[in-house]
């Protein structure tokens, strides 16, 4: 924890100077156009990019900060995370410590993941399922500046139905948690109880409504593919989403699950494994964002070599990371929407930045895998007025990192510089 006082008072004393900053580099990206710029110059003051390029007029007492052979970059988002989650190599050890550690010594973990990821240069992430609302008091902890790590944007509950993907006593005894799950855990049965729990989800702190669509890898009373919300409820549960004004995300492995998502009007498909032609189609027609979770099957991939999975979930595994990649060619190639979403937990926290890579192993433009990371979740997260972007006006979220990222996505992953509403967090 001294790291994070540290770092929470170099935060203070730079908020304290209380004065513009200009930062320096070799390249500039944006977010929006197709190449990085040279020279890189922006100008930050009051939490606020003022202005941006070499001919930007310099504010007399401003600091500079020479970042040298570096390229800025808007601040990364990641869409899909679980920040109030550890990530453990043996499923046992995972399950042994739901039940040992108590909420509040689960809270400082999360607090420790929130603030990894902001050091690897995620200035904003969208988490998609907590518990005990833990998510809730760190996003608010981070807004008002009691503990380090990015912008959040929470779920609360993942809803899902009864024995499904996001029912938090599937796989257990009934004796051990004393009651079914219900409605104020997430879990439903009807289209009036998806419109209760959305509205209960919004009452306790939800920016975003998640749900699971279809069964999951890492669930243990589920196939992977299988629908789990019928068409009625999802259409009920996108409906009051919207009309309360918070965007959805639909978990979805299998085809069947993910087009009664799309067709309820669901913002975003997480995960996708198994999507077929006329998803992709439907997705692409109706604008609907992917988010591919890559770096989830990476994680599996380490549990299945390390560590331990039960048979029923690695076998589940083994399915997804056979379908997931020809899945994601095809989304590609065929101009869905993609933005980046890392399944953080299911991977250790920090090694965010390795899904760019990803998705340019499987076809993406370097330039299109930066996009989806900055200003493509901006406009999925519903923040592209204020972030994703360099641009004056914005909030000034900005990293750096060496060299030069559209030569080599692999540069994302040595992040030495972060900021975030004018803070400086990270520097060489």
């Amino acid at each position: 924890m001294w790291k994070t006082a540290f770092l929470l008072l170099a935060a203070s004393l730079l908020q304290a100077a209380d004065r513009p900053i200009v930062l320096k580099a070799a390249r500039l990206f944006d977010g929006k156009n197709d190449q990085v710029v040279s020279p890189g110059l922006v100008v930050v003051n009051n939490g606020k990019i003022v202005a941006i390029g070499p001919s930007a007029a310099i504010p007399d007492g401003a600091e500079t900060i020479d970042l040298g052979d570096s390229t800025l970059l808007p601040g990364f988002m990641d869409a899909h995370t679980h920040l109030g989650f550890p990530y453990t190599i043996d499923y046992r050890q995972e399950e042994l410590d739901n039940f040992k550690k108590t909420v509040a010594e689960r809270a400082l973990d999360a607090a420790e993941n929130a603030r990894k990821t902001l050091m690897a240069g995620f200035t904003t992430v969208r988490d998609v399922g907590a518990a005990d609302y833990i998510d809730v008091g760190m996003r608010n902890a981070i807004r008002d500046g009691k503990i380090v790590g990015p912008r959040m944007l929470v779920a609360v509950h993942a809803i899902g139905a009864t024995g499904g993907h996001c029912d938090p006593t599937a796989g257990y005894a009934p004796t051990i948690f004393g009651r079914e799950s219900g409605v104020t855990d997430g879990v439903i049965n009807s289209p009036d109880q998806a419109r209760e729990a959305v509205r209960f989800n919004i009452k306790h702190g939800a920016d975003v409504i998640k749900t699971c669509a279809t069964g999951g890898v890492l669930s243990l009373t589920d196939d992977v593919d299988t629908p789990q919300l019928t068409q009625a409820e999802l259409d009920a549960l996108v409906d009051e989403a919207h009309a309360l004004r918070r965007k959805t995300a639909a978990h979805a492995h299998g085809a069947a699950g993910a087009k009664r998502a799309i067709r309820a009007g669901i913002d975003s498909i997480e995960h996708g494994t198994f999507l077929d032609d006329e998803a992709l189609e439907m997705m692409k027609a109706r604008g609907t964002y992917y988010i591919p979770t890559l770096m989830a099957v990476q994680g599996l991939k380490e549990k299945l070599t390390d560590g331990y999975l039960p048979p029923a979930i690695e076998k589940k595994a083994r399915q997804a990371m056979e379908a997931l990649n020809a899945t994601v060619r095809k989304a590609i190639a065929r101009g869905v929407k993609i933005g980046l979403g890392t399944d953080a937990a299911v991977y250790p926290h920090g090694r965010n930045p390795e899904e760019f890579h990803q998705l340019v192993d499987l076809g993406m433009k370097p330039v299109d895998a930066l996009k989806a990371g900055t200003s493509a979740d901006a406009d999925l997260l519903g923040v592209a007025d204020r972030l994703g972007t360099l641009e004056p006006g914005k909030l000034a979220d900005i990293v750096a990192c060496p060299g030069n990222p559209l030569e080599n996505i692999r540069q994302v992953e040595k992040v030495h510089f972060v900021m975030k509403e004018g803070t400086v967090y990270r520097r060489p």
